[in-house]
């Protein structure tokens, strides 16, 4: 992989994209796994597995005339693979917040999430940071729900006014569009603090257009 930093700011070219960590975090089952496969992908497996470990993929995304690369980690939401998955926290750009809302206790563990991800992404808690909440498996039905989109938007105001969006993995409502809305609260708040960008610049022409990490799975690593 190219690298090129030009005074700590993301060079914009043509023959280059903005390359953008994305953080995909929430418990075990809210379907993390699902949401990535279904927008890099446009696959979905009914009957997948939980992440082992981390896995991530990436793709290509245009916002406003301009090209992101997203490089989409999905981390373990069981607690017994903590130690494998913060150390993928720090240098992160964004974080998806995911529960699902037929399972209240993973909206529940939504507040636990951010501050794990604040404390080992070395963020100082109050500062800004482009998180987005997103509420999975809305295929499920009002019958099934648990968590009603007003409580979680009411959480969203709470904590600093977080974007949130429902989606179902399962088919395709909305996933398009919270990684498009994730990229657009990252480029606001950028352009909002017009603070030099601590990230990279990756040149597309000495990289495949989808990657999977090798180094960074564990063994028996499943979609979750």
């Amino acid at each position: 992989m190219a690298v090129n930093n030009v005074q700590g700011r993301h060079v914009r070219q043509s023959s280059k994209n903005t390359l953008l960590k994305v953080v995909i975090l929430g418990d075990g089952g809210v379907g993390k796994s699902c949401l990535m496969n279904r927008f890099v992908s446009n696959h979905f497996d009914e009957h997948s597995f939980h992440t082992i470990g981390v896995e991530f993929l990436n793709k290509d995304i245009e916002i406003n005339g301009e090209i992101y690369t997203l490089q989409i980690w999905d981390t373990a939401g069981q607690e017994r693979f903590k130690s494998l998955r913060t150390p993928f926290y720090r240098g992160s750009d964004i974080c998806l917040l995911t529960y699902a809302v037929d399972d209240r206790a993973s909206f529940r563990n939504l507040q636990m999430w951010r501050s794990e991800f604040l404390f080992y992404a070395d963020v100082r808690e109050g500062a800004a940071f482009p998180f987005i909440v997103v509420g999975n498996k809305v295929d499920v039905g009002a019958g099934r729900r648990e968590v009603a989109g007003d409580e979680a938007r009411a959480w969203c105001a709470e904590h600093g006014g977080l974007l949130y969006v429902e989606t179902s993995a399962k088919d395709a409502t909305n996933v398009e569009e919270a990684f498009s809305l994730a990229v657009e609260g990252w480029a606001r708040l950028e352009a909002r603090l017009d603070r030099p960008y601590v990230g990279e610049t990756v040149d597309l022409r000495r990289q495949p257009p989808e990657q999977r990490s090798s180094c960074c799975l564990a063994a028996g690593s499943a979609a979750e």
